[in-house]
């Protein structure tokens, strides 16, 4: 077999470049996160930093208050040596500041300049509590509070190793959406492999009304998932929800209540909408496998003495065999990384019994804007990917890039 030369790869660095941008990079971005506490809801750590730096904005803007309040108060002030002391903490701070007035976002300090801050809020801190106590200043509750700001200027290093890793092995939460996830992959794909299969092979005979037949059986799958989640949600609905009270009617639940707010139930109900969803698709992958069987085949097994059953063991299955495993890899795949039906369905309730893996990683990110801790739960969810990509490969030993 003839090598590829360097001017066949120009051919695929358009292709190689792509998957650069939009897999490999937002890949690397999330394992870069893991390795700091990233939290936007937090000053001193909306950024990722390596070692320490200077918020010069938020120094800015609180020395500007500071000041500002504490001229207010000097009148306010009746002994001269505490109207002194307090004119020359404006004094330091207006030299302080003055460093920085020009400067913007944030910046790098040396380790003098990180000192003279740390100085200055160690001798004004105590200083404008005493005043407040003695003078009941105008301003002297919240002069306190601003000048912790300046404290905060300083930004530590919020770079913690593998901390995050740790928290994660040990969340009893994490433990719990991995089983979710698991549980709901695996029912999920195994029904729908079943109907789906099922399927394919009764669209694959030829009958009247074949092509309508087939064009109705996708709507499902073609309907949005989002939309899909929110009509099982009003069927699911313990008031008025069809689905429900025919489960109550016929003795699965007690209430129709139940269908949603119970934990077990609340899976099952999850599964149901999902397998409806998805069976379609299930069905066209095999579907697609299965009109590439000869005829012939058939005929030659029927000569033999095989039976419908044996034709379909002997014949169908393992000729069938690659589409069986593009379509379990497919889905069992789309299936782990299960987010929007969930999310619209149930939130990850009741009590978390449904909370997936990715629905977890949403709402650590997005709800508590914890993007380190977030980070970490989306690549666990990245790494049991590619274990089962490559678990599905070695058990079913199909080779994708040869037809058999």
């Amino acid at each position: 077999m003839r090598r590829m030369g360097w001017k066949g790869f120009l051919f695929l660095l358009p292709a190689l470049a792509l998957i650069a941008v939009f897999s490999l990079w937002p890949v690397l971005q999330s394992l870069t996160y893991t390795f700091f506490d990233y939290r936007l809801n937090n000053q001193q750590k909306s950024g990722l930093y390596l070692s320490e730096r200077f918020n010069a904005d938020l120094f800015n803007e609180t020395a500007f208050y500071v000041g500002m309040f504490l001229e207010e108060d000097l009148p306010s002030m009746t002994d001269g040596a505490d109207v002194e002391e307090a004119k020359r903490l404006l004094a330091d701070l207006q030299r302080i500041s003055g460093q920085y007035s020009e400067e913007k976002g944030v910046i790098r300090i040396s380790k003098e300049q990180k000192e003279e801050i740390e100085q200055f809020y160690k001798a004004a801190k105590p200083k404008l509590e005493e005043w407040n106590r003695k003078y009941a200043l105008k301003n002297g509750e919240n002069l306190p509070l601003l000048l912790d700001d300046i404290k905060d200027s300083v930004i530590p290093s919020n770079f913690i190793g593998l901390d995050n890793y740790k928290k994660a092995f040990t969340d009893p939460r994490v433990g719990t959406a991995v089983w979710n996830t698991v549980l709901f992959t695996a029912v999920s794909v195994f029904f729908e492999f079943l109907f789906g299969l099922a399927l394919a092979l009764i669209m694959n005979k030829a009958f009247i009304g074949q092509g309508p037949v087939r064009t109705v059986s996708l709507i499902p799958w073609a309907i949005p998932t989002a939309v899909a989640a929110l009509m099982w949600g009003y069927l699911y609905d313990g008031s008025f929800g069809v689905v429900a009270k025919i489960f109550e009617q016929v003795g699965l639940i007690q209430s129709s209540t139940d269908l949603l707010q119970s934990p077990g139930w609340a899976m099952a109900a999850t599964i149901i909408a999902d397998v409806w969803k998805t069976t379609p698709y299930m069905a066209l992958l095999l579907l697609a496998g299965l009109q590439n069987i000869s005829p012939s085949l058939y005929e030659a097994a029927s000569i033999d003495g095989a039976n419908k059953w044996q034709s379909f063991v002997r014949v169908t299955l393992p000729l069938l065999k690659p589409s069986i495993l593009v379509a379990l890899l497919f889905r069992t795949l789309d299936a782990f990384r299960v987010f929007d039906l969930i999310y619209v369905l149930t939130g990850g309730g009741p009590g978390g019994s449904t909370e997936t893996l990715s629905v977890y990683a949403y709402k650590a990110m997005f709800g508590q804007t914890n993007f380190g801790y977030g980070s970490v739960v989306v690549m666990i969810m990245f790494a049991c990917v590619a274990a089962i990509a490559v678990i599905f490969v070695k058990i079913l030993g199909t080779n994708l890039m040869e037809k058999n």
